[in-house]
């Protein structure tokens, strides 16, 4: 019997909603695209963390003993859909610096919307670990799912996808593939043109954020 899949998460918060309409006006420099989309991934992460685990651990305030909470369990793994999930990446990072982090290239064939892989590496221990998979956009969601099919087969077994916008097809598409993979976003937008894209969106991520529109 094939598991339900999880119901994506959009996040209503108004400084991501504040944030990520800025995000979209084609009048945003590459500069301020950068800042915003590192300032939403803060945000992002924030959730995409909600359910880790923590353990009592007792510490020395100035003025006196105390139990507080840390972290416990496995340890996190950022995995980077290249090349725009870098933008995400650095923002989570900022947030969780002891993350060991992985790299997935893959890009999208114009004629068949298929996802091809060019480069993957991951931490030697990621079977170990947790992983939050990064990328700006969840299109047509085959890019998402192959990358999360490599990284499966590498035995990892609990993963969360993060990105700034979806469309309902990469939704479906990802949730049909992987059901077990909880969707972040910051919006699920009206769906995909002809070509891909999703609309009303923000244009190409990677190109925004590294200025080669």
């Amino acid at each position: 019997m094939t598991a339900s899949p999880l119901p994506p998460i959009v996040l209503d918060h108004p400084l991501v909603q504040h944030k990520l309409t800025r995000l979209r006006q084609a009048s945003t420099s590459t500069a301020g695209f950068r800042r915003l989309t590192r300032e939403l991934s803060l945000l992002m992460c924030y959730e995409a963390t909600r359910s880790l685990s923590t353990e009592p651990v007792g510490i020395e305030t100035p003025l006196e003993r105390m139990e507080g909470r840390q972290l416990s369990g496995k340890k996190l793994c950022f995995v980077s859909i290249l090349r725009a999930g870098n933008g995400i990446l650095d923002g989570m990072l900022d947030l969780v610096p002891a993350a060991r982090v992985g790299h997935v290239g893959l890009y999208r064939d114009h004629d068949t919307l298929e996802a091809v892989e060019y480069y993957m590496k991951l931490p030697d221990d990621v079977a170990e670990r947790d992983c939050i998979v990064v990328d700006p956009m969840l299109a047509t969601g085959h890019s998402a799912a192959a990358a999360i099919d490599r990284i499966k087969a590498s035995g990892v077994r609990t993963i969360i996808f993060v990105c700034l916008l979806a469309a309902p097809e990469g939704v479906a598409c990802l949730s049909a593939r992987h059901p077990d993979v909880q969707i972040v976003t910051c919006s699920i937008d009206r769906g995909l043109d002809e070509k891909g894209y999703i609309r009303p969106g923000l244009g190409d991520a990677g190109d925004r954020l590294f200025g080669t529109r």
